[in-house]
């Protein structure tokens, strides 16, 4: 053996030696996981909505005016004709309103809502005629005054344009259509004799009669504008103007007397109403 084999192999087996333990050192075993030891993914419910909110209202009706007034038939029972005739004086009483609805808000600019919403109001109304109220007290007029009252039930979808928060106020502008059941109460005729070529005898009310009201369902429509006011993160005071329209029909129907006497149908119509309300409530976030 020469003196190279005699270094080079000791140094080579001194080399193995020592790459080995460390090759060996560097391996790891494969990991076995148990089912039991698999990481949990937390569960997140899946949100319904977070825009939904409900409102309350109660408005004073400004205004509420008929365009057109109210019109009316008369019968001939001697020759079973009809003649059209109208008011001379209509009035339309102010009251409360009262409004509950369930909407969503689509984002900071868009919502919507479904309301209903009650009104009422009065009715006033004078006639008058050159003819006497009774036939044998000629050379006298006569004049007539009528009451009735009716409740409007509306049914309506809105929709509003929010134009923006500052510092907690949202001014805000809006529409709706709808339909409104209408219902009059019967509305009651008096009648009293008025002094003309010859005085009136007896002097006074002469008689009164009853109409019975009459109900139907109408299309209606609205435009809304006013403010809301943060209250709180969920809660808004909301201050606003609604006008409405609703049409016209049926208003009252024929008196006792008359309907024995042949005369059918509606007797008077109203030729629709409008109202200018001034309104404030709360609107509540529920989510």
């Amino acid at each position: 053996m020469n003196l190279f084999t005699r270094v080079a192999i000791p140094c080579l087996l001194a080399s193995v030696a020592w790459v080995g333990p460390a090759a060996a050192a560097d391996y790891d075993p494969p990991l076995v996981v148990t089912a039991d030891e698999l990481p949990v993914e937390e569960y997140v419910p899946v949100e319904v909505g977070n825009g939904w909110y409900i409102r309350g209202d109660i408005g004073y009706d400004a205004a509420v005016s008929t365009n057109g007034g109210v019109s009316y038939r008369t019968f001939d029972s001697g020759t079973s004709t009809y003649s059209d005739s109208s008011f001379a004086i209509t009035r339309l009483g102010r009251d409360f309103s009262y409004n509950v609805g369930f909407g969503y808000q689509y984002n900071s600019f868009l919502r919507g809502d479904l309301t209903l919403s009650s009104f009422q109001s009065r009715f006033d109304g004078t006639t008058t005629s050159a003819q006497p109220c009774d036939p044998a007290q000629v050379g006298t007029t006569c004049r007539s005054e009528d009451s009735s009252s009716f409740t409007a039930l509306t049914l309506m979808a809105n929709g509003y344009v929010d134009l923006g928060t500052f510092a907690g106020f949202t001014p805000y502008a809006g529409a709706g259509l709808g339909m409104a059941r209408v219902e009059w109460r019967g509305l009651t005729n008096s009648t009293y004799c008025v002094d003309g070529a010859n005085a009136c005898s007896p002097t006074g009310l002469m008689g009164t009669t009853v109409h019975p009201g009459e109900a139907s369902w109408r299309f209606s429509y609205a435009l809304m504008g006013g403010v809301a006011y943060d209250i709180s993160k969920n809660l808004k005071l909301d201050l606003g103007y609604k006008y409405q329209w609703v049409d016209g029909d049926g208003m009252f129907g024929w008196d006792a007397a008359s309907a024995a006497a042949g005369a059918t149908g509606t007797q008077g119509h109203d030729s629709g109403f409008s109202s200018h309300e001034v309104r404030v409530g709360l609107r509540y976030a529920l989510w």
